[in-house]
């Protein structure tokens, strides 16, 4: 299966799918294990609690098919909660274990009195992390997306962030390293911006996919 939309109970899944519909990838919504473990990409949506989207995981078994997805170096991209959820702990409503794959915390927003919380609305990217990302092709330097989001996460291996958003104060909105990407935003609700990261975010584990393929069969060609 090509790409798979896990279904944990959290998530406006079929505006998700909906979204990928819209640039030709036909992407299945799946709360089966088996299935998720096939599929050659993965997509953890997510709006929400921390506490309860964890302990939905959990119950549902899925936690140890994610992790071995990501540990395998198979395509992986997170949105909004999905991005907060790969983190070591949160700190919304007590203190959580997520998925442990980004070290670091997932943390409420602590912002000067003029500023609202949630943090709701259109806001721009700093790229200036990883900037040639593939992540971010055809985006230009600070393009726009949509974010709804109280916690925000704070990775502790710097190597993670590929973009910060300005509110009140710089926080990471995107995250990559390998095959796995996540976003603090919501590309299904970003528009143009949103359509093109999806684009991207194929485009790249497409790549990546073939380049893996390709030295697979180098390294059987010598070895035989």
């Amino acid at each position: 299966m090509a790409t798979i939309i896990i279904d944990y109970g959290m998530g406006n899944l079929r505006s998700v799918q909906k979204a990928f519909e819209r640039i030709g990838e036909p992407a299945i919504i799946s709360s089966q294990p088996a299935e998720i473990a096939a599929a050659t990409r993965v997509v953890l949506p997510g709006v929400g609690a921390f506490r309860d989207a964890i302990a939905a995981l959990r119950q549902q078994d899925l936690i140890g098919v994610i992790k071995d997805h990501i540990a395998a170096d198979r395509p992986f991209l997170g949105i909004c909660l999905g991005l907060q959820l790969l983190m070591d702990v949160s700190l919304e409503d007590g203190e959580h274990d997520g998925l442990k794959i980004i070290p670091g915390i997932v943390q409420r927003f602590d912002l000067p009195a003029e500023y609202k919380i949630p943090h709701m609305g259109w806001n721009q990217l700093d790229r200036s992390a990883q900037p040639d990302h593939g992540i971010f092709r055809s985006l230009g330097p600070e393009p726009w997306f949509y974010f709804v989001h109280s916690y925000h996460v704070v990775p502790t291996d710097q190597s993670w962030i590929a973009a910060t958003t300005d509110y009140g104060r710089p926080f990471v909105s995107v995250v990559a390293k390998g095959n796995v990407m996540a976003t603090q935003f919501h590309p299904e609700k970003s528009q143009s911006c949103g359509m093109q990261l999806l684009k991207n975010f194929l485009a790249v584990t497409v790549e990546a996919t073939t380049s893996v393929q390709r030295l697979n069969r180098s390294q059987g060609g010598t070895s035989g």
